[in-house]
C-alpha cells in the first residue's frame, strides 16, 4: 500500500509531521513496527491521549473522514463526531479511561461518524488502551457499517414481506377450509341417510381442525411453531359443539400442563386430526343409549423433548378382541397413520379406576426431527 501523499510511513514514529513525542510500549514488537501496523490496517486507526486530541490516524482514517492528516493530528477527535452526540463523548472517553480494557464501544447502540463535508455514517467502534510514556491513550479502529447496515434492511424489508405473505396464506387457506366445511355442513342438512350424514359430520369435523391450525397461526402470526395446549383448548370447544347433542350427558374435558408445549406446524394438524378421530370415536362408541359419561384429552410434557397426549373416556370399554388393525372403520384406520406422522408410539388399553374405559396414548417428541439430505 502506498504511503498518503507527503507523508512516509517512516513519519509516523518520528512524529516530524505529527509532533508526536509519545513513544507506544509494545511488548511484542518495536515502535516502529506498532506504527506500521496502525498505518496498514484495514480499518480506520485514531490513537487519542487522555485529553481527546488525536495523536496518531492512519492512511484508513484519511479516506474514510475525507481529512488529509495534518488537518487531524492536534485537534479533538470531537470533528469526527456527530454534533448531537459530542456532549457525552468526553464522559464516555474518561469512563473508558477509569477502567481501561479492550472492548467495543456504545455496545447495543447505534454509533455515527462525520466526514469533512459534516455527512453522517454508521461506524462500529473497537476500543484499546495503549501504554504510552504519556500515560494511557486510545486506540480506536473505526469501521464504516453503511453497506452492511444497507444490506441489513434489505433482508428485514424481505422478511417482512415474506411475513405478510405467510399471513396471508395461512388465512387464505383457513377461509377455504371454512368454505368447505360450509359445503359439507349444507349437503348433510340436504342428506336423509342417517350414516350418509353421519359420514358428512365427521368429515366436517377433519376439515375444521385443520382449519383451526391456520386460525391459530394467522391469529398469533408465528409460523414455525404452536401452543399445541390452546390448540387443543379451541379444538374440543369445535368439537363439543359438534355433538352437542349428546353433551348433555357426555363432558369433555381438557387436562394440560401450566407450561406452554410448543409443536411445529408440519405435526400440529397430524396432532389434531388424531384427536378429533379419537373423541369422534369415543361420542359414538363408549356411551351407548342414554349412558353418561366423560371424555378427557390430557396433554402432558414428559421430560423436556417429549409428549404424551391421551384421549381416555369411562364408558363401555374396548371388545376383547380389539385390533385396531382390523377395524373398518375409516376414522380409527386413521389413527396409526397420525400416530407414524407424529413419529410417535401408540398405546391402545381397555379399563381404568372408574370403570371399564378405553385409553388411546400417544408419545411423541415434540422436537421437529432431522430430515435426511436427499
Amino acid at each position: 500500500m502506498d504511503a498518503p501523499t507527503g507523508q512516509n510511513p517512516e513519519d509516523l514514529h518520528t512524529g516530524t509531521d505529527a509532533g508526536i513525542s509519545a513513544k507506544v510500549t509494545a511488548p511484542l514488537m518495536n515502535e516502529d513496527a506498532f506504527r506500521r501496523v496502525v498505518e496498514y490496517a484495514p480499518s480506520a486507526m485514531v490513537m487519542i491521549d487522555a485529553g481527546g486530541t488525536i495523536v496518531l490516524v492512519n492512511a484508513q482514517t484519511e479516506t474514510l473522514f475525507n481529512y488529509p492528516r495534518a488537518a487531524l493530528i492536534g485537534e479533538s477527535v470531537d470533528i469526527l463526531v456527530p454534533a448531537r452526540a459530542r456532549a457525552h463523548h468526553a464522559e464516555s472517553r474518561q469512563g473508558f479511561l477509569g477502567a481501561p480494557r479492550p472492548r467495543p464501544m456504545g455496545a447495543g447502540r447505534d454509533l455515527f461518524a462525520r466526514r469533512s463535508d459534516g455527512s453522517e455514517f454508521p461506524v462500529e467502534i473497537g476500543l484499546n488502551p495503549m501504554e504510552t510514556e504519556e500515560g494511557v491513550m486510545v486506540l480506536a479502529s473505526i469501521v464504516d457499517i453503511t453497506e452492511r447496515r444497507r444490506a441489513q434492511q434489505v433482508l428485514e424489508q424481505a422478511l417482512l414481506e415474506k411475513t405478510v405473505l405467510l399471513n396471508e396464506v395461512h388465512h387464505r387457506v383457513k377461509n377455504n377450509l371454512q368454505v368447505i366445511s360450509s359445503l359439507l355442513n349444507l349437503q348433510a342438512s340436504n342428506v336423509e341417510d342417517p350414516r350418509v350424514r353421519e359420514i358428512l359430520n365427521e368429515s366436517q369435523n377433519r376439515v375444521r381442525a385443520m382449519a383451526l391450525t391456520h386460525q391459530l397461526l394467522y391469529e398469533r402470526k408465528d409460523f414455525s411453531r404452536m401452543d399445541l395446549g390452546e390448540y387443543l383448548d379451541r379444538l374440543s370447544q369445535l368439537l363439543l359443539s359438534a355433538y352437542r347433542g349428546g353433551a348433555e350427558r357426555i363432558s369433555l374435558r381438557l387436562m394440560r400442563p401450566e407450561a406452554q408445549i410448543h409443536l411445529d406446524l408440519e405435526r400440529a394438524i397430524p396432532c389434531g386430526l388424531l384427536v378429533s378421530e379419537l373423541v369422534t370415536n369415543a361420542f359414538k362408541h363408549a356411551f351407548p343409549g342414554e349412558q353418561h359419561g366423560t371424555i378427557e384429552i390430557r396433554l402432558e410434557a414428559c421430560g423436556t423433548d417429549e409428549v404424551l397426549l391421551t384421549v381416555r373416556d369411562d364408558g363401555i370399554g374396548l371388545p376383547a378382541d380389539f385390533d385396531i388393525t382390523a377395524i373398518k372403520s375409516l376414522g380409527l384406520q386413521l389413527v396409526p397413520l397420525l400416530v407414524d406422522q407424529l413419529h410417535g408410539g401408540l398405546d391402545i388399553g381397555s379399563g381404568n379406576c372408574n370403570g371399564p374405559g378405553a385409553h388411546f396414548s400417544v408419545r411423541f417428541s415434540n422436537v421437529l426431527p432431522t430430515r435426511s439430505p436427499a
